[in-house]
Parts: structure tokens; C-alpha cells; sequence
């Protein structure tokens, strides 16, 4: 097997480790887990910090490593980005350790009520927040030569013509944004903060009042009018942007470490003229934590602060805080990374910034026309439609007061039961349609699509994001009007729409349901009864629905 790259050897590094831990502890172990006699260190970090965390985990586990009672410690990762950790951390007693991205999120925490991480932080790892962007992209704009800021790139993303200019058409229509949903992602709020900071021309911490200024309500929504799609992941932005590739995000903002990890030189870290923030990772230990487990995370953070695993940082494109360890490859000039950069580091934001630049945030981002298309077939009966129900329930409540929604159920034929409404003032109206649904009849997929289609086509508004939800449990069955060919699918893509999917279960057409989605850059889901509420979860995100710090 021939490696191709240092994050293959990593990555292969990594497995190497977890298969070794795997088998390390034969007897003594339960399942493959812990020793049963270990006392166990929950750790919840930020979903940045992953690749490099899972090694330090399964390396820190296979040490054997032990506490002052000669036990030994185990440590179990889970990953949640700051934001939505807020809520999580609210009952989640157990968690001995917390990584956020910056200080402020503890102080966020302490405000809701839990000041239990606040007493103990050490920093384990720095990194930039940048504008990830392909390198081509990039070139097309002047870089390296010419500096580029966040206002620059909210002019693109308002200015189509600009944008056809600089890119001569190459790299699709408009410049496509992304970031990570501000009321569950670190990085999400510090997008919005840094171009208030820069539209302010402040390094000092900018102010709720500042936020609330006429120059900066229209930076930030000349740079949300370009953003076509708002991850619940700052990993899985990274990730997402690599595989699916420059028509489908051609700039995303995201840390330095992302963006070296993922983009393999191909997307390269733009740092903005204007300045922004430094993430430096504060590892809290949870003081309500008894003693065994306070001690096992600090000596866990000790680990992970040590020469070996900062080097081990530095590989996955974080920066060290251990002044022994000199940042090297791949934080090299090959990957675009210039670590004289930032030479502007804003301050960091306070919490009631935190709460108001949520507030900017629904104001200023695109308003939606979503078409809803729901499968009410006969085999829709049972767990199934109740689940269903319940999550477009949800989904629906967290819809912007602004954005319109049409509800297409779809039988024996497709039936539009709200056509185009305004979300404020048809919210009750639309979750009693959805309450109602019940399940009886055949399949007419392509004939619902079809229409949802249609419904676009006749409401689409420039300043609106088009989307299409299609949810099915089975194979089209009946549709007479429409098939799935070439016509359908660009019906369905027209105006822009972003259309996701989901089968909901396993007799649904995955395939048809797949390309559909991939051709309208969108996303595919593979749902059944426990997870559907978690999947409208992650589409409502996408698209900037009322959820989070704040909400």
C-alpha cells in the first residue's frame, strides 16, 4: 500500500494505534473498553480538535498511564463545538474535562448557570481563524501578492459581476460561502464577530452597541447574502468543502488546522488584512468533578501539553503552545500556511457579544423559500409517521420569522397543503397540517418533486435561498407526470435550489435519492425512526435555523 500524503500517514498512524490498543489489554479489559478496575476521564472537545485528539486518546489509553493510586486512566472523547456544547454541559455532570475554542464559551456557560469549568484552564493548542479557500480561487483574486480581508469577500459575495471578473466564469455563477452555524459553532459566532471588528476598524473587543451600527449590519449582510450553506461542524465543513470541491464551496471560514488537514495544499488559509481571532484551545476541568477524576484530567492534560503531543498537534496543523516544540511540516509555505500570520489578533469578544451577534445573525442572513415534501404512504404507518411528524414539527419551529415554507404531502398524489407562506404568520397553521398527516396510498415521488419544483420556479426571489426537503420511505410507485431523468433534475436544481434528502429506512431508492441531492448541493441522509429528529436537526443548521447559544 503506497501513502500519497502526510495526512494519509497520519491517518494510518492513528489506526496503527487503536489497533494496537485494541488488543493490549486481552483479559482485563470489558468489550474491547476500559480496564474494569480504570477511572475513566470524560473528555468533550471541539470537533476541530478531532484528528489530532483520537491519536492522543488511543496513545494516552495504550500507555497504561496511572494516577497518584496507582490506577490506571482511560479516556473516553466526545466531540461538540462550543456552542452547542452550552446546552450540553448544562446536565453533563460527568464530563471531567471540557475544550472549547476560547475562553469566552466558559464564560458563556458560567452565565447559563454552570461555572463549574471555570477555575481550572490551561491552553493546548493555538490556531487562526482563516478563510479556507482553493487555491485556483485564490490565484483568480490576486493571491499571494494581493492581501484580501473579510470585507473583500463579502463585496464578492453581494457583487455576481465582481465575482465574474476576478473568477472569468471558471469557478461557477457566484462566489459559494460557507461557515459553521453561529449558535452552535465557535467559529460560526467569530465569523460574524471579526467582520463587525473589521467593519469597525477595531482590534479592541467590539461592543454590542458597535454591532448594532448601521456600517456593520450591512458588511454582515453583504458577506450572509453569499453563504449557501451553514455547517453544524467546523470538522465536517473541512471535510465537506475537500470532497465536494470548488463549485460546491469555493471559500469557507475555518481554523488554520482545518484547512492544512483537509486541503492537502489544494485550499489554502487566507488570513485577513482586517485581522482575526486566535483559538487557543483552554482544556477546563470541571471543579463539581470528584478527585480521581479532576486529577485524571490534569494529568491527561499534561499529556497532551507535553513535547510528543504537541508535535503530534503540529502534524495535524494545529500550533503548539509548548515553547520546546518548533512548529514544522505541513505548517509549511507548500500548504499556503505563514505562521508570521496573523499579524492582527482581535481581542477576545465578551459574552453579551456572543448573545447579540446571534441577533445580527438572524436579521442579517438570507431568508428561505423551502418546499417541504413528506411521504405519507401507506408504509409510512406506525413509529414511522409519528417520528416524522415530530421532527418536521421541530424543524418548522426553528424556521426565521421571514423565511416562507410550502408543505407538499405526497400519497397516492401529491397534495399542497400550504402553498408559499410566511413562516410568522402561518407557524401553528403549518404544524397542525404536519400533526394531521396520515398514512395511506402509494408512492408518487417524482411527481411531488416535480411540483415542489414548480412551487420554486414561481416564488423564487433573488434575495431568498431556494430550498427543496424530500422525505421518503420507499420507491415511486405511481407518479403518471414525471419520471427521474434529465428533465426532473433540472427542474429540481433550477433557481439555485439546495435540495436535501433523506431515506427514511431501507427501502427507499438511495441511489436516485443520492444523486438528486449531490446534483443540487445538497445532502443525502440515511434515516430511520431514532435518527430522524437529529437529521431535520442538521438541516435546519444548514440552512440558519434558530438554534443554539441564545436560542
Amino acid at each position: 500500500m503506497k501513502i500519497n500524503n502526510w495526512r494519509g500517514l497520519v491517518v494510518l498512524a492513528a489506526i496503527l494505534s487503536l489497533a494496537s490498543l485494541a488488543c493490549g489489554f486481552g483479559g482485563l479489559t470489558d468489550d474491547d473498553g476500559p480496564p474494569r478496575d480504570a477511572v475513566l476521564i470524560e473528555v468533550m472537545a471541539n470537533t476541530s480538535l478531532t484528528p489530532w485528539l483520537e491519536t492522543a486518546v488511543a496513545n494516552f489509553n495504550q500507555a497504561e498511564i496511572q494516577n497518584s493510586g496507582e490506577k490506571q486512566l482511560w479516556v473516553e472523547l466526545t466531540a461538540v463545538e462550543s456552542g452547542e456544547a452550552i446546552g450540553k454541559l448544562q446536565e453533563a455532570g460527568e464530563i471531567a474535562l471540557w475544550i472549547p475554542d476560547e475562553q469566552v464559551w466558559v464564560n458563556v456557560l458560567a452565565d447559563q448557570g454552570n461555572a463549574n469549568f471555570q477555575g481550572d484552564c490551561a491552553n493546548v493548542a493555538q490556531s487562526p481563524l482563516v478563510i479556507g479557500m482553493w487555491r485556483e480561487v485564490a490565484q483568480a483574486l490576486g493571491w499571494p501578492g494581493l492581501p484580501l480581508g473579510w470585507l473583500d469577500i463579502g463585496s464578492l459575495a453581494a457583487d455576481p459581476s465582481a465575482w465574474d471578473y476576478y473568477s472569468g466564469g471558471d469557478f461557477g455563477d457566484s462566489f459559494r460561502l460557507g461557515h459553521t452555524h453561529p449558535g452552535l459553532s465557535a467559529t460560526g459566532a467569530s465569523t460574524l464577530l471579526a467582520l463587525v471588528q473589521a467593519a469597525q476598524s477595531k482590534t479592541d473587543a467590539v461592543t454590542a452597541v458597535d454591532i448594532q451600527q448601521p456600517i456593520v449590519q450591512a458588511s454582515v449582510g453583504a458577506f450572509e447574502g453569499g453563504v449557501t450553506w451553514f455547517s453544524n461542524s467546523s470538522d465536517a465543513l473541512g471535510a465537506t468543502m475537500s470532497q465536494r470541491g470548488v463549485t460546491y464551496l469555493g471559500a469557507a471560514v475555518m481554523y488554520e488546522s482545518t484547512v492544512v488537514y483537509y486541503g492537502d495544499g489544494r485550499i489554502i488559509p487566507i488570513y485577513p488584512l482586517e485581522g482575526t481571532f486566535m483559538a487557543d484551545f483552554p482544556a477546563c476541568v470541571n471543579s463539581s468533578a470528584d478527585a480521581a477524576a479532576k486529577e485524571a484530567a490534569q494529568i491527561f492534560r499534561d499529556f497532551l501539553t507535553d513535547v510528543e503531543m504537541q508535535q503530534t498537534a503540529v502534524s495535524f496543523g494545529l500550533r503548539p503552545v509548548n515553547n520546546s516544540v518548533t512548529p514544522g511540516f505541513p505548517l509549511a509555505e507548500s500548504n499556503g500556511v505563514d505562521l508570521d500570520q496573523p499579524q492582527i489578533i482581535f481581542n477576545s469578544p465578551t459574552v453579551e457579544t456572543v448573545y447579540a451577534v446571534q441577533d445580527l445573525w438572524q436579521s442579517a442572513r438570507k431568508n428561505v423559500n423551502l418546499v417541504m415534501l413528506l411521504d405519507t404512504s401507506g408504509s409510512m404507518r406506525g413509529d414511522k409517521m409519528e417520528g416524522m411528524r415530530a421532527a418536521a414539527v421541530q424543524f418548522v419551529q426553528q424556521m426565521g420569522e421571514d423565511d416562507t415554507i410550502s408543505l407538499i404531502a405526497f400519497s397516492t398524489n401529491p397534495t399542497i397543503l400550504v402553498n408559499h407562506a410566511r413562516v410568522g404568520d402561518a407557524r401553528q397553521k403549518v404544524i397542525n397540517e404536519i400533526e394531521d398527516l396520515i398514512a395511506t396510498g402509494d408512492t408518487t415521488l417524482f411527481d411531488a418533486i416535480g411540483d415542489g419544483a414548480r412551487l420554486i420556479a414561481d416564488t423564487s426571489q433573488v434575495d431568498m435561498s431556494n430550498v427543496m426537503v424530500v422525505l421518503t420511505d420507499g420507491q415511486d410507485t405511481r407518479s403518471y407526470r414525471y419520471s427521474f431523468d434529465e428533465e426532473l433534475i433540472q427542474m429540481a436544481t433550477a433557481n439555485g435550489t439546495t435540495i436535501f434528502t433523506i431515506a427514511y429506512g431501507r427501502d427507499a431508492d438511495t441511489s436516485i435519492l443520492t444523486s438528486l441531492a449531490t446534483q443540487a448541493n445538497g445532502n443525502f441522509y440515511q434515516g430511520d425512526e431514532a435518527s430522524i429528529a437529529a437529521i431535520y436537526e442538521e438541516m435546519s443548521a444548514a440552512f440558519g435555523g434558530s438554534a443554539g447559544v441564545g436560542r
